[in-house]
This record gives structure tokens, C-alpha cells and sequence, in this order.
């Protein structure tokens, strides 16, 4: 397959290295097209104001493109100007932290690979459900298989497959979820701070409340050892309220 390979983390990051390397051992044809820098969080984020600019990064066992913009810039950028023909799957990750439930608005992840199938092409998305740098060998590996065995031509149109590994070795993991999303919201907070100069700041944290996450949803699962994927479908349309709004006249 043609695989467009990107990420929020920067195209230096481990988890997309891993995930590159794994993809080309797999057989695949892989480009890649990332941010030069880490933009996570960024959400479906588009550079709207300000030009975008393409660093090409080759090195030795490595080529890509790094973007000065959003995930959602690269993948709009490498589809319709930097490669020449369309890829056949776009990938996305491996991302430092998970991506479940309610992260999947924020996630510049999941957005990079949401932008490639609201293109028409089918994406995935891929995180680890930890921020530190760790060997991500065995979970690009898996990812690449995954890649080989689903039949992505039968999968609706504009559906993102999300998968997410616990931080665990991958032979510890306790098998594969396909699961819903969680959609238990986090319970925020900012931590009031002060800089050298006697200035406040504030750095947000945040948890899921776990006692509020069912046990077969992706963050409980997640949370228990288990690899989760979880079909994302982007139409926000809530069908149960039209029908009560469906009275209302002017």
C-alpha cells in the first residue's frame, strides 16, 4: 500500500520513526508529511493566516517532509501538492498519550487522520497511552499488521479507526478491545504559578473521572491492559434532539 504517515508530535518523534520503519519492513510504500514541531492538542486545526513552509528531513534510513503547521495542514498540504499520487491509507502516530474518549476532539492525531478520510481516503489513527519516550518497536509492528489485515475498501466512507496501546510491553497486553469511545468528559483544573519575575501563570491538568468510565468503553479497557479500536464516525448531528426540536415553527 501507499501509506501517507503523519503525526502531532513532530517528525522527529520516536513513535512515528517506529511506526515508519515498521510500515516499510510490512512492504509499504510510506511518505511522510508531519509538523516540524510538536502540535498537540491542536484539535482539526487549519493555518489560515500565515504561509506554510516545507523542511525536507533526509537522513540516513529516513525521508519526509516537515510542515511549519497543524497535522491537519500536513495532510491537506501532502495530498493535494506534495505527493504525487494519492496514497491509499493515511496513518497517523504513534502518539505520546492515549487518545480516547473526549481526546479525540482535542487530538491533533486524531484530526491529521480524520482530515485524510473526510479527503476519501482511509485513515488511522495510533497512540500509546504514555507521555515519556519508550521503545515503541513492538507497537509499530503491530500497527503495520493491523494495517495488512483489515479491508479497508469495506470500511464506510470518512470512518477513522483508532488504536490505542496501554503502557505495557506489548507481550502483556491482554489481546484487542473493538470498543466505543468513552464519553465521560475530564475533570479540570489549572494550577495557579509564578514565573521568576513574581508573574502568575496557570498549566492546565485533568483527569477522566475512572469511577464514570463504563468497563467495556476504550479508557476503562485501556486502563486494564487491554490494545483498543474504536471506529470513529464524524457526523455530529444529534438525530434523538431533531426530532424534539422537529415541532418548532416561526
Amino acid at each position: 500500500m501507499k501509506i501517507l504517515l503523519t503525526n502531532d508530535d513532530g517528525i522527529q518523534a520516536t513513535g512515528l520513526r517506529s511506526l515508519y520503519h515498521a510500515l516499510i519492513r510490512a512492504g509499504h510504500e510510506v511518505q511522510v508529511v508531519a509538523p516540524v514541531t510538536e502540535m498537540s492538542a491542536v484539535g482539526h486545526a487549519v493555518t489560515m493566516a500565515s504561509p506554510l513552509r516545507v523542511k525536507v528531513f533526509d537522513e540516513v534510513n529516513f525521508f519526509g517532509h516537515g510542515v511549519s503547521g497543524t497535522p491537519v495542514d500536513c495532510v491537506k498540504l501532502a495530498i493535494t501538492t506534495i505527493l504525487d499520487s494519492l496514497p491509499d491509507l493515511v496513518v497517523s502516530g504513534i502518539n505520546a498519550g492515549a487518545n480516547v474518549g473526549v481526546d479525540i476532539l482535542y487530538s491533533g492525531t486524531v484530526s491529521a487522520a480524520t482530515e485524510g478520510a473526510l479527503m476519501g481516503i482511509p485513515a488511522l489513527a495510533v497512540s500509546y497511552d504514555h507521555f515519556g519516550t519508550v521503545d515503541l518497536t513492538d507497537q509499530a509492528d503491530f500497527a503495520a499488521t493491523l494495517v495488512s489485515r483489515v479491508t479497508w475498501g469495506e470500511l464506510p466512507k470518512q470512518c477513522v479507526l483508532n488504536l490505542n496501546f496501554p503502557h505495557l510491553p506489548l507481550k502483556e497486553a491482554l489481546g484487542l478491545k473493538v470498543c466505543p469511545q468513552t464519553s465521560v468528559p475530564y475533570s479540570d483544573w489549572y494550577d495557579e504559578r509564578e514565573d521568576p519575575r513574581g508573574r502568575k501563570y496557570y498549566w492546565l491538568g485533568g483527569v477522566i473521572p475512572p469511577e464514570q468510565v463504563s468497563a467495556e468503553h476504550d479508557r476503562a479497557l485501556l486502563t486494564a491492559g487491554f490494545m483498543t479500536l474504536t471506529p470513529l464516525r464524524f457526523d455530529f448531528t444529534d438525530r434523538r434532539t431533531m426530532s424534539l426540536l422537529s415541532g418548532l415553527a416561526f
